[in-house]
C-alpha cells in the first residue's frame, strides 16, 4: 500500500507504507514534513500499522483531518481509494506500484499482412445480433450456453459490488482469464490518446499495431488462432519465449465509444481460442466497460462533493478573516461589505485600529479568482494584522507588505492595494495606493475628488518605494473605497462597464443615507446593472462618512 501526496503546487509525491508508523506535519522532525503549509499543525496526523492493517490518526491538529468527506475523530482503517485531506494536502491511498509493471510493446504490422486464415473477426453489434436471432448453430449448444451463462453470471456478481476503480480493473482481468481459460492477459485504457496498462497477469506482451488499431478505431474483436502462422508475430522474441500460440483482443466499448482494450493469449499446450471465446469476451468487455465508466463517474461525483465541502469550509474560514462589523468612532459612520463571485474570492478589506487611536482602513484585490486568490488573500490578511503592533504610516506599511509578499508570491500573481490611515480626532487622512482603484471622496459641497496614487502593485518586486499622500476628511464628507468588481461590472443589455462616473453619481444620490444603507443600495444597483444574482468578479466596498 502506498500514499500519493499532492499539494497546491508541484508534482505529487509517492510514499510507500513500510515503517510501523509514519508522521506528517509542519515540524521538520516528522517523517513527512511540510513546513510551508500554514494550515498544518506541527504534528498533524500519523499512519500506524496494527491489527493486520494501516490506520490514519489525527494528532489533535488545529484545523482537523478529513477522510472521504468526514472529519476524522477516531483512527480510521485506510483502504485503497481513500482520500485524506490535511491542510493544503490531498493524500490518496493506492495499491503499491513497487511491483514490476508489465511492458506492452506494439509490433509494426500492416493490415494486409495479417494472415486471414488464422484470424477471426467480430464486433459487439454482430454478437448482440446473433444472440437476438435465437438460432441454435449446433447440437452442443447446451454445453456452450452453460459456460457462457456461468461466465456472465460471475461477471455480473463481481461487477455489481462497489469497488475502487483500480481494484475493478484487476477483477475484470481475472474474470476474463477465467472465462477464456487463458494464462496471460492485460487491460489497457485510453488516457489522453495513449494506451495505459491498468491490470495485467504476465509480462512481455507484444501486440500487433494493426490489431490494436482495428480494436480501438473500428471497434473490432479479433482472434489470431495460431500466431505461428503470422510472419510478423512469429518473429517477435517475446512471442517465442512466452510460447504464445493463440491471441485475442477485444474493445472495452460503451455504446459507440471505445475506452480501451482487453488482450489475452494462450500457449501451445492449451486450446486455441475460437468464435465462441471471442463472442463471450466481447460481451464481457462491454459489461466491464459500462461498469468502469460508472465507477469513473462515481469518482468524479465524489471528488466534486469533496471539492464543494472544501470550498464551503474555505468560505467559512475566509468569512472569519474579514470584519464581522465596522468599528464605531464618535462622529463617523463606517461600513464594509465583500461578496466573492465564487464560493471564495481574492478581495480583501479590513479595519485595523492603532493603539494611539488612529484607524487603518485597507482594501486589496488579488489577481485571479477562486481558491488560489483566496489563499493569497489570507496570507495578506495575516501580514496586515501584524502591522498593528508597530503602527506604521501607510507608505511604510505597504513597503513592508510588498517586500514580504514578493518573496513568496507565486509567479504571475500580484495584489492591488490601498492603505489609508484616519485620525478620527482631526479627520487627517494619510494614504498610499499600490495599483488599486482610485477611491472616491465626495465632499460636503458636492465636489468629487479621487485619491490618486501611482504606486506599483504588490508582489512583483521586493524593493519598491511607495508614495505617502495626505488629505482631510471634513464633516459631511464621504469616502468610498472599492474593488474593480464594482466599477467593471458590465451591463447585461449593452455590455458597458458601470464605471467610476456612475459610481460617483450613485454616491451623490444616496449620500444622505447611512453607510450600511448605501452599501446595500449599491449592491442591489450593481446586481440590477449586471442583470443577475451573481457577479462576474469579486465585489468589495468600504464607506467612511464624517458625520
Amino acid at each position: 500500500m502506498e500514499l500519493l501526496i499532492s499539494g497546491p503546487e508541484g508534482s505529487p509525491t509517492r510514499v510507500e507504507l513500510r515503517k510501523a508508523t509514519l508522521s506528517l506535519g509542519r515540524s521538520a522532525d516528522n517523517d513527512l514534513a511540510y513546513p510551508e503549509d500554514p494550515w498544518l499543525s506541527r504534528y498533524h496526523l500519523c499512519f500506524e500499522q496494527h491489527d493486520g492493517g494501516w490506520f490514519v490518526k489525527d494528532c489533535a491538529s488545529r484545523n482537523g483531518t478529513v477522510v472521504n468527506a468526514s472529519s476524522l475523530k477516531e483512527p480510521h482503517k485506510i483502504r485503497t481509494g481513500d482520500r485524506i485531506y490535511a491542510g493544503h494536502l490531498t493524500i490518496e491511498v493506492r495499491e503499491s506500484t513497487e511491483t514490476h509493471k508489465p511492458v506492452v510493446s506494439f509490433i509494426p504490422h500492416e493490415e494486409e499482412k495479417i494472415t486471414r486464415e488464422a484470424t477471426i473477426v467480430t464486433s459487439l453489434d454482430k454478437v448482440l445480433g446473433k444472440a437476438g436471432t435465437g438460432t441454435q448453430p449446433d447440437r452442443d449448444i447446451s454445453l456452450g450456453t452453460a459456460r457462457v451463462v456461468g461466465a456472465l453470471i460471475r461477471a455480473g456478481q463481481e461487477l455489481a459490488s462497489h469497488r475502487p476503480l483500480e481494484e475493478l480493473f484487476q477483477v475484470i482481468l481475472k474474470l476474463a482469464l477465467s472465462a477464456m481459460e487463458a494464462r496471460r492477459g492485460v487491460i489497457l485504457t485510453l488516457e489522453d490518446n495513449d494506451l495505459v496498462v491498468r491490470a495485467s497477469e504476465g509480462a512481455g506482451f507484444s501486440i500487433s499495431t494493426s490489431i490494436r488499431d482495428r480494436v480501438i478505431r473500428e471497434k473490432c474483436s479479433l482472434v489470431v488462432s495460431d500466431a505461428m502462422l503470422d510472419d510478423a508475430l512469429r518473429q517477435q522474441k517475446s512471442i517465442v519465449m512466452q510460447r504464445v500460440r493463440s491471441i485475442m483482443a477485444v474493445p472495452l466499448q460503451t455504446r459507440d465509444r471505445v475506452i480501451g482494450l482487453i488482450y489475452v493469449d494462450n500457449g501451445s499446450v492449451l486450446r486455441p481460442f475460437g468464435q465462441e471465446d471471442l463472442d463471450l469476451l466481447t460481451v464481457m468487455a462491454n459489461v466491464a466497460a459500462i461498469r468502469i465508466e460508472h465507477a469513473r463517474l462515481a469518482e468524479v461525483e465524489q471528488a466534486e462533493k469533496l471539492m464543494e465541502l472544501e470550498l464551503a469550509q474555505a468560505s467559512e474560514i475566509q468569512r472569519t478573516l474579514l470584519p464581522t462589523e465596522a468599528p464605531r468612532y464618535t462622529g463617523y459612520d463606517l461600513a464594509g461589505y465583500n461578496l466573492p463571485c465564487h464560493t471564495v474570492g481574492g478581495d480583501y478589506y479590513d479595519f485595523v485600529p492603532y493603539e494611539d487611536g488612529r484607524l487603518a482602513i485597507v482594501v486589496g484585490d488579488v489577481s485571479g479568482k477562486g481558491l488560489p486568490a483566496a489563499l493569497l488573500m489570507s496570507s495578506l490578511q495575516a501580514r496586515v494584522q501584524m502591522l498593528r503592533e508597530t503602527g506604521p504610516d501607510p507608505s511604510s506599511a505597504v513597503c513592508v507588505l510588498n517586500r514580504n509578499l514578493a518573496e513568496r508570491c507565486p509567479l504571475g500573481k500580484f495584489i492591488t492595494f490601498f492603505y489609508t490611515l484616519l485620525d478620527p480626532t482631526t479627520g487627517r487622512l494619510q494614504y498610499t495606493n499600490a495599483g488599486h482603484n482610485y477611491p472616491i471622496l465626495l465632499r460636503a459641497n458636492g465636489k468629487i475628488e479621487k485619491l490618486f496614487g501611482n504606486g506599483m502593485v504588490m508582489g512583483l518586486f521586493p524593493i519598491v518605494q511607495y508614495e505617502l499622500k495626505e488629505t482631510r476628511l471634513n464633516p459631511g464628507d464621504l469616502l468610498a473605497l472599492y474593488s474593480d468588481g464594482v466599477t467593471e461590472a458590465r451591463s447585461a443589455t449593452t455590455g458597458e462597464e458601470l464605471g467610476e462616473d456612475r459610481l460617483a453619481d450613485f454616491l451623490v444620490h444616496h449620500r444622505t443615507e447611512s453607510s450600511d444603507g448605501i452599501v446595500q443600495a449599491l449592491t442591489d444597483y450593481v446586481r440590477n446593472w449586471s442583470g443577475g444574482s451573481s457577479f462576474a468578479d469579486d465585489f468589495t466596498v468600504v464607506l467612511v462618512k464624517h458625520l
